[in-house]
């Protein structure tokens, strides 16, 4: 394969994990953005077999038909493995069933009385697990890092979370059901992700978010800014501003391209390689741990502390929390003047 004829499917295959968390066209986008960047060290390869010495080559051609054997033996494990999950997805439905019934009052579990007790904070838990999902995704480090204070109040709604694995395209899709609440009309936010599953790990080819169906004044993704006009203006009115602000719910949007590609420059291209694979870790983490084990991550059980401070989760990730605290802004309305918001890169 010459230099100048590098396949952009090659290119698309090779991008980050999280790398197509974007609409399809935009993400053809960033593979060109890209596609230069690698043609050369495509090319630098791309002969290494014709200059082989003979016996060698033919070597290298044996090992290549092993690795196809190999590779579709692989294909098979997915396949397999596909399956595996899914028949265990329908075995673990009972369970979050009933998790669901205890966490939102709809059942008791033996031995607790339904009489009120006249202690407030007890008869207060009487409708079942208060707070249990805010709490769950708080306890860890990955989700606890984007959820704001203000966000708290609106994730005090969120009755049950769940996962359902799509077939066709392959992939999954987060539901986030919320109670009837002053923040936003949806009963339920979703965030799906489509990915393609030809590698040891999977490689995400779209996401895509709901669009939160804000009430007046209470989106908390966006900041209203008011600052006084200047000094002589003939505009009396303070001037109105709409900027971007620090909350979870930024997940269920959708990272996009500029219009313009010459905007993107190598900075722009990493920021946004950034943002989605954070977006994918966020998702990822939602379904393979505070589902699956929500209530250790409630009860905090499912993080540890080693001899350094450090929160290890039972997965085996290390995370550091010296740099975990960052400074809010819980106005929702108006700012004094030359005071920066802090924006969700």
């Amino acid at each position: 394969m010459s230099k100048d004829s590098l396949p952009v499917t090659d290119l698309d295959s090779s991008l980050p994990a999280a790398a197509a968390a974007l609409s399809a066209e935009d993400r053809a986008d960033l593979v060109n953005a890209l596609k230069n960047k690698l043609q050369n060290l495509a090319g630098q390869h791309s002969n290494i077999i014709e200059e082989l010495p003979p016996r060698v080559r033919k070597r290298v051609e044996y090992l290549k038909e092993i690795q196809g054997q190999h590779d579709e033996l692989e294909a098979k494990f997915f396949e397999e493995r596909r399956a595996l999950e899914a028949k265990y997805q329908k075995l673990y439905e009972p369970h979050y069933t009933q998790r669901y019934e205890i966490i939102n009052g709809i059942k008791e579990v033996d031995g607790v009385s339904s009489e009120a007790s006249g202690d407030q904070e007890a008869d207060k838990a009487a409708g079942g697990v208060p707070d249990f999902w805010l709490t769950a995704m708080k306890n860890n480090e990955v989700l606890a890092e984007e959820i704001t204070e203000r966000d708290e109040a609106a994730l005090k709604f969120l009755r049950d979370i769940k996962s359902i694995r799509l077939e066709e395209p392959v992939g999954f899709k987060l539901e986030f059901h919320f109670d009837p609440n002053p923040y936003f009309k949806n009963s339920v936010l979703t965030k799906t992700y489509h990915v393609i599953e030809d590698d040891e790990d999977p490689v995400l080819e779209r996401a895509i978010g709901t669009e939160i169906d804000w009430y007046p004044g209470k989106c908390l993704t966006k900041k209203i800014l008011k600052k006084k006009p200047k000094k002589g203006s003939k505009n009396a009115k303070p001037i109105t501003k709409i900027e971007d602000c620090l909350s979870f719910f930024t997940f269920f949007n959708t990272p996009h391209m500029p219009q313009d590609e010459d905007d993107l420059d190598d900075d722009a291209v990493e920021d946004l390689q950034d943002q989605m694979e954070q977006d994918y870790n966020i998702g990822t983490t939602i379904r393979s741990k505070i589902i699956s084990h929500a209530v250790a991550w409630y009860t905090g059980e499912a993080v540890e502390v080693d001899s350094y401070g450090h929160h290890i989760d039972k997965d085996g990730d290390d995370t550091d929390h010296e740099n975990e605290g960052h400074e809010e802004d819980t106005d929702h309305g108006t700012e004094d003047d030359g005071k920066e918001l802090q924006k969700k890169v």
